[in-house]
């Protein structure tokens, strides 16, 4: 028997910035600009739509206002004539309709795969955008500027892009990076505490997995980090610092996550549970902290992380204002609702179970099994110890 067969191999190179800026959209301010004018199309009109969190529109009055005032002095770039309008938090990715809205929003205004949509707003803005500029004309530029410290030094530097379906969290969804993301400032200012604080989690995760001195140099700023002060040089170094170390960690390994390894979700596979059991009342930056800390007692069980460093996580997490366990995270018995996260962290793996803990603090170790006995026993032994400290 004689079999043909055809090979094709070709590698594409993607590449782009994250922009930390102040004021992006005051005149004299010319970041953007600049950009733009770069990427301009000869002896074309490229279009620009806007997708904003309502949330950023309350809270930043006169917002479209300037970005109108800044698209009407830029010749080479048309500013679509209507501002898409959508709620932030998971409410963006868990209806439909506002995706349906963004895609329709695309054909009516005619943008072009030389064209640009923008989001502004936490991740799950970013994520929404992203998979419409992603699966719109087969790939859409995207242009991001998150506003949240989540978004910022997290999930607005990355590649993914995604929706949640059939109840689960980011089932449908894309790899495809930005063309740009501008980081500013400004956005922070108005950020309730508890969304300022949410976005240090994901800090101590990428710490506790790849940089120890990063990790210590949290525990010492922690104190700076909450101080809301304007400009806050410790939260700038933190998300920059923390931007950086994702960046690092996509571009070395596997971008697209190809394989089960997803070394930069520590904590994640029972946060991902935990915000769709608590109707996303919990926030991604609290579950995750939760997951960690979850994570880091079960390292302790397993052999793997001393009590002493532990108990240094737990007191950095609770010193910030987390909250390091909650009655859905108990793992009393095998069937508990939590312990379904790690079958569905299974399944959005590709089928084989990744789990990171730790060995050390910025040391992390993958395994691909985990124990409901010690799961139970980490549960209580984290409550006991959470107690401990609320109480002293």
């Amino acid at each position: 028997m004689i079999m043909e067969y055809l090979k094709q191999s070709f590698d594409i190179r993607f590449e782009y910035n994250v922009y930390f800026t102040t004021g992006i959209f005051s005149k004299d301010n010319s970041l953007l600009k600049k950009f733009l004018q770069q990427r301009a199309v000869p002896s074309a009109i490229q279009k620009i739509i806007f997708v904003i969190d309502s949330a950023v529109l309350a809270s930043h009055a006169g917002l479209e206002d300037a970005i109108s005032s800044y698209f009407a002095e830029l010749p080479f770039i048309r500013l679509a004539p209507a501002f898409i309008e959508v709620p932030g938090g998971e409410d963006a990715k868990n209806d439909l309709a506002y995706f349906n809205r963004i895609v329709d929003a695309v054909n009516r205004y005619g943008i072009d795969r030389h064209s640009y949509i923008a989001a502004i707003g936490g991740g799950s803005i970013l994520d929404l955008a992203g998979y419409a500029a992603a699966v719109s004309h087969r790939g859409i530029r995207h242009l991001r500027f998150p506003t949240t410290v989540l978004s910022q030094n997290d999930s607005g530097v990355g590649v993914k892009n995604g929706i949640n379906f059939f109840g689960k969290k980011n089932f449908l969804g894309t790899f495809s990076p930005p063309a740009a993301v501008f980081n500013d400032e400004v956005f922070l200012n108005t950020l309730s505490l508890r969304d300022w604080r949410s976005g240090i989690s994901e800090a101590i995760k990428v710490a506790l997995i790849k940089d120890a001195v990063f990790f210590e140099w949290i525990e010492e700023h922690a104190e700076k980090l909450l101080a809301r002060e304007e400009p806050n040089e410790a939260m700038h170094y933190l998300i920059r610092r923390c931007a950086e170390l994702h960046m690092q960690h996509i571009s070395s390994r596997d971008p697209f996550e190809t394989g089960s390894s997803r070394p930069l979700d520590f904590g994640h596979w029972s946060a991902h549970k935990l915000e769709q059991l608590s109707s996303f009342e919990i926030f991604h930056g609290e579950a995750v902290a939760m997951g960690m800390a979850l994570d880091t007692m079960y390292s302790v069980l397993s052999g793997r992380l001393s009590m002493k460093k532990a108990e240094r996580v737990i007191a950095l997490l609770i010193k910030l204002g987390f909250e390091v366990t909650h009655p859905l995270m108990v793992v009393d018995e095998g069937n508990s609702p939590v312990i379904m996260g790690l079958d569905e962290f299974r399944e959005h793996l590709g089928g084989r179970l990744t789990i990171m803990l730790l060995k050390d603090i910025g040391e992390g170790e993958e395994v691909h099994e985990m124990d409901i006995s010690l799961l139970k026993q980490a549960s209580v032994e984290l409550n006991t110890l959470s107690n401990s400290y609320h109480t002293k």
